[in-house]
C-alpha cells in the first residue's frame, strides 16, 4: 500500500541546524519492528531497511509535492500603489517602495502564523500578491485608514526623508478576510 506522508529532514550546516519538510512517497511493506517504513526499490523490493535521506529526497517528484485544494482560502498579500507616482517617478523607484512596504509588513509580523504559512518553505516559491493602485496621496491615507478601522495590518510606507506616502502593503491574510477592503482598486498596470 502506498501513501504520501509529510517528513522533517534534519541537514547540518556551518553552525545553524535546518530542518525541512518535504513528502515522501512510501509503500508500506512486512516489517520486523513496529512502524518502519520503507520505499519499494527497484533492486530489492522488499527491503528491511530504511532508505537514506537522500535516497527520500530521491523519491520526492513533482506528483507527490502537496497540493492545495481548490476550494481552499489562499494567503495573499495586497501591495497598493500610487498612480500619481507610477506616472511621474522611475519605475523602478516605485517598484522599490512596494518592495518596502511588503518586506516591511511581512518582517514586523514575522511570528504571526498567517505570515508563517505564507513564508514557510513549501510555499517560498509560490506566494500570492495582488499589486493594485490608487490615484494619489489622499487615496493612499483613506484606504490606509479604512485598513486600520476594519483591523487590518498592513504597512503605510512613507518615504524619508521627504516624508511622503509612497504606498502600503498588508500582512499575509486569507484573501477572503481581506479581498473586500480592495474590491473597488483597479491592478496595477
Amino acid at each position: 500500500m502506498a501513501c504520501t506522508i509529510p517528513l522533517r529532514l534534519f541537514t547540518p550546516s556551518a553552525s545553524n541546524l535546518a530542518f525541512s519538510t518535504t513528502s515522501v512517497r512510501v509503500t508500506l511493506t512486512h516489517f520486523r519492528a513496529p512502524s518502519i517504513l520503507t520505499r519499494a526499490s527497484p533492486l530489492s523490493s522488499n527491503s528491511m531497511s530504511q532508505p537514506a535521506a537522500t535516497d527520500l529526497n530521491a523519491a520526492v517528484t513533482a506528483n507527490d509535492a502537496p497540493q492545495q485544494p481548490e476550494n481552499a482560502d489562499v494567503v495573499v498579500q495586497y501591495v497598493v500603489l500610487r498612480r500619481d507616482l507610477i506616472d511621474t517617478w522611475p519605475l523602478g523607484s516605485v517598484v522599490t517602495q512596494g518592495c518596502h512596504a511588503s518586506v516591511s509588513a511581512v518582517w514586523s509580523n514575522k511570528d504571526d502564523a498567517q505570515t508563517v504559512d505564507y513564508c514557510c518553505p513549501d510555499k517560498i516559491d509560490s506566494m500570492h500578491k495582488v499589486t493594485l493602485e490608487v490615484k494619489g496621496e489622499t487615496q493612499i491615507k483613506n484606504l490606509s485608514e479604512k485598513l486600520t478601522s476594519g483591523g487590518i495590518i498592513h504597512k503605510l510606507w512613507i518615504e524619508q526623508p521627504e516624508n511622503i506616502p509612497t504606498c502600503l502593503a498588508t500582512k499575509p491574510y486569507p484573501k477572503s478576510i481581506v479581498s473586500s477592503y480592495f474590491k473597488k482598486l483597479k491592478l496595477c498596470k
